[in-house]
């Protein structure tokens, strides 16, 4: 069962009552937060690049994808976009059709209309793929080098196969040297578990919205390292999540 809900910023987000929570952050508000922790720093990291292949994690009500095309048209129009989103809600990527999006996404209707009935859509500068599965399945099963992975499933406490050492195993198996991980996560087990599968750890910090994290293959100028040694030096019993300590 969903619900929507308008969150603060006035765009509305969706209430899963089978995970207990909103697909965003009702308080930063659902487009901010897909822009802020999501797409701004993806996009800046690597605005020299002309073609770019993004990991959207749970598709859910795609903001993160449709706002990676609006600022793409807005700010990088020369850049191609590939984007592949697991999702296992299929009923909900259905439903999109008649989701209340912010007037931003109106251009992309007949996007949104594809995504809902075929779970894909492609143009000349755009490929989106958006498959009905388990994102953990379908993490083991791809291969190839991508820039980005939109980590945006629910929270660790309600959903942790979607956040253990293993899972970020096969993240870091597909992102390349210059690629980037985006999370609204500060849990020191999510960055542990990053940290543990050879990513660099940042915080992702500003005005109007929560700390994020950002992991990167490279060192990063942009934003401030998190101590990793000190703060598991500070923690001797932290463990990122596992496998063996989770549903699967």
């Amino acid at each position: 069962m969903k619900e929507w809900v308008q969150s603060c910023d006035g765009s509305y987000t969706a209430y899963s009552s089978e995970y207990d929570e909103h697909y965003h952050s009702t308080k930063d508000g659902a487009l901010n937060e897909s822009l802020k922790k999501h797409i701004e720093p993806a996009f800046a990291l690597h605005r020299e690049k002309d073609h770019l292949r993004l990991i959207d994690i749970c598709f859910g009500l795609g903001f993160n994808t449709l706002l990676s095309l609006y600022y793409r048209d807005t700010y990088y129009p020369d850049t191609t976009l590939e984007i592949y989103s697991p999702e296992l809600d299929g009923d909900l990527v259905s439903s999109l059709v008649d989701f209340p999006y912010p007037e931003i996404f109106e251009p992309y209707r007949n996007i949104i209309t594809d995504i809902a009935t075929l779970g894909a859509y492609v143009d000349e500068r755009t490929v989106i793929t958006v498959d009905i599965m388990d994102a953990r399945v379908a993490m083991r099963e791809m291969d190839g080098e991508w820039d980005v992975c939109y980590q945006d499933a629910f929270s660790p406490s309600t959903n942790p196969t979607l956040w253990t050492r293993e899972y970020f195993a096969d993240i870091a198996r597909l992102i390349g040297k210059e690629g980037v991980v985006t999370t609204y996560s500060t849990a020191l087990a999510t960055r542990l578990a990053l940290y543990e599968n050879g990513f660099h750890v940042y915080l992702n910090t500003g005005e109007g919205y929560r700390n994020a994290t950002i992991a990167s293959r490279r060192e990063l100028e942009e934003y401030e390292k998190v101590g990793m040694e000190h703060k598991i030096g500070c923690n001797p019993n932290a463990q990122s999540l596992r496998d063996e300590n989770s549903a699967l």
